[in-house]
């Protein structure tokens, strides 16, 4: 099964808190998402495999390390493009792809409307980046769009989890990893994580 791991650092549990609070600005908002997506992307990335490189320094010719895999971000539109800003910061050679999924105020299902994946190869992995996973149903959407592409390195990547969510996608995708700064309680009848953050798109740009 995919593993869940709650990314406990201090940095990320103290900008969290600033995140949750119905007082922060949609500007602080916005810069948190970025803030805390390039440090749980720091962690989600810990594993991934190097190569030697040489390169010469002022001094003399030596050995460093690159990385030996090729990494996509592909947020989920519209929240997590604010992650993006802040994955590609960390990985300016990342490639990005889009996929567009919204949900279904009444039915609470994925509808998707754009996706835009990078060019498949065999060493790709591809991160995707929602900001707030609540019932799973788009997550598990998303990741079922990278595997008919015959993408299969998946990694998910979100700053709020219900369990819900969690349990959907473990069950559904066990080969894929969550990361998250925090498991949250449970989603209530209007679709929204518990105490979570709020509406995430009107708190990212200022409109439902």
């Amino acid at each position: 099964m995919g593993k869940l791991i709650i990314v406990d650092h201090p940095l990320i549990q103290s900008k969290i808190r600033r995140l949750r609070d119905k007082e922060t600005s949609n500007k602080e908002f916005r810069e948190l998402v970025s803030e805390l997506s390039s440090l749980i992307v720091y962690e989600a990335t810990r594993d991934l495999p190097l190569r030697d490189i040489e390169v010469e320094t002022p001094h003399e010719k030596t050995v460093g390390k690159v990385l030996d895999f090729r990494v996509a971000f592909v947020p989920i539109l519209r929240t997590g493009i604010n992650m993006a800003d802040g994955a590609l910061g960390l990985i300016p050679t990342a490639k990005a792809g889009h996929i567009g999924i919204y949900r279904d105020p009444d039915t609470l299902m994925p509808v998707e409307y754009y996706c835009k994946l990078p060019k498949v190869s065999e060493n790709l992995h591809v991160f995707i980046l929602d900001p707030c996973i609540a019932t799973g149903g788009t997550d598990t959407q998303a990741i079922n769009f990278l595997k008919e592409r015959d993408i299969t390195n998946i990694t998910l990547i979100t700053l709020i989890a219900a369990p819900e969510a969690v349990k959907k996608i473990q069950s559904e995708h066990t080969d894929v990893d969550i990361y998250t700064a925090a498991l949250d309680r449970f989603v209530n009848e209007e679709g929204y994580v518990i105490p979570g953050l709020g509406d995430v798109g009107y708190r990212l740009f200022g409109t439902k």
